[in-house]
């Protein structure tokens, strides 16, 4: 049976399936990070040795992304996807079994790398979707991903306070990674998205990332509101822990691990945004993304001290990160199928560039000007994002106004 978001001949369940896999594979990025404290007691090591791990899993994320996901546009799905998941349960294991930092910062490396999966995962349900609902298809997936992303720290915990030890952690991501592979790979299309004869080298599909970029004026929007947005929600979450154990609040890392699960309100309310972007455009969802992400911030700078104004502003910031991606998506994946994987590098690259920024800002800040500091450097974010749809929305009625044939194919 054939869902009416999707085309006839895809599998009955493709979307929940998705948006499982790609909750569960996106884990495996964040689930270490509230594990750093036990990881350094048990190794015996410094805390900042233990933050390797950390590091080493953003790193490992950031080539997997240029070095993998391109493939999605030239190589079989089912094989890609097979091999993948391989990867990650075999370098979980290898974590979960690791006697020292060394070798666990190298397992936590190639697991980040390989389960890139929810990046080639986009593009290939936007394929499968019918015509004017790849923004319904990409909020189910892209839902999935957040709640992974949200909930993965606070499973983590509660497993390793369970069990007493936090090689369980990885041990529970290998068998929920591993279990992937009984049924993902058979709801991924057999073949590659490229028609046969037109499926480009490896070489040529990374040498063709700079010309996307020059070519695709969507792209060109889509990577900017992504990092400027991704950056004002990152300089946050990065800053929130100090700002909730700080007098007058004080609070312990168990209750601030709760804040994870104070935004899943937002996180779904946040899928609904991809029938607004088919129906409203992309332009418009942006613009309430944005609004959503403004007023967190104003609520922080507002009424930073209040645990009830901080949970509400999780859910809005949350919401308006989690809408802006769906809404970037599908801008970007309106164009052909052969090379929105390539489209999708690109774009994340972008996002995870801009959480970096807005990290490293956001600690600046914070050690300059404390929670005010971080409210500032949210809101410029955000400015600089308004400033980029504003400015592309004044470009398109100017091109508008010169040759209206052209504003057919102006950026939404």
């Amino acid at each position: 049976m054939t869902s009416a978001i999707t085309r006839p001949g895809v599998k009955r369940g493709t979307i929940p399936v998705f948006a499982t896999a790609t909750a569960i594979t996106v884990s495996n990025i964040y689930f270490t990070q509230p594990l750093l404290d036990e990881i350094a007691r048990d190794f015996h090591t410094s805390a900042s040795a233990a933050g390797l791990v950390a590091t080493t899993g953003q790193i490992g994320y950031a080539l997997g992304i240029i070095a993998i996901v391109p493939l999605a546009d030239s190589v079989r799905l089912r094989r890609l996807s097979t091999l993948l998941l391989v990867v990650t349960t075999l370098a979980l294991l290898a974590g979960a079994a690791a006697p020292s930092i060394a070798p666990l910062s190298m397992a936590t490396l190639i697991l980040s790398a390989s389960t890139v999966l929810p990046q080639v995962i986009m593009p290939t349900v936007v394929s499968m979707a019918t015509p004017g609902n790849a923004g319904r298809v990409l909020g189910a997936v892209g839902t999935g991903l957040t709640m992974g992303a949200l909930l993965s720290r606070t499973a983590a915990g509660l497993i390793a306070e369970a069990v007493g030890t936090w090689r369980a952690g990885f041990a529970v991501a290998a068998v929920a990674t591993g279990a992937l592979l009984l049924v993902l790979p058979r709801y991924m299309p057999a073949d590659s998205p490229a028609p046969a004869g037109t499926r480009q080298s490896y070489g040529r599909l990374l040498a063709s990332l700079p010309r996307l970029i020059i070519e695709h004026a969507p792209l060109r929007l889509s990577a900017v509101l992504g990092a400027t947005v991704f950056a004002a929600f990152s300089a946050f979450w990065s800053s929130l822990a100090f700002h909730l154990t700080a007098p007058p609040i004080a609070l312990g890392p168990a209750v601030i691990g709760l804040f994870g699960l104070f935004s899943v309100p937002g996180a779904l309310a946040a899928r609904y945004s991809g029938r607004l972007s088919d129906r409203w455009g992309a332009r418009r969802v942006n613009v309430l993304s944005l609004t959503s992400v403004l007023l967190a911030f104003a609520l922080f700078g507002f009424a930073g001290q209040s645990l009830i104004v901080l949970a509400v502003g999780c859910n809005l910031l949350g919401y308006g990160t989690t809408s802006s991606q769906i809404a970037n998506q599908t801008r970007i994946f309106a164009a052909q199928p052969a090379i929105r994987a390539r489209l999708n590098t690109v774009y994340i690259f972008a996002v995870f560039a801009g959480g970096a920024v807005g990290s490293a800002v956001a600690g600046v800040m914070f050690s300059a000007f404390g929670w005010a500091g971080v409210v500032l450097s949210g809101l410029g974010f955000v400015l600089l994002a308004g400033m980029a749809l504003a400015g592309n929305a004044l470009y398109v009625r100017r091109r508008a106004g010169r040759a209206p044939a052209v504003a057919a194919g102006a950026v939404r």
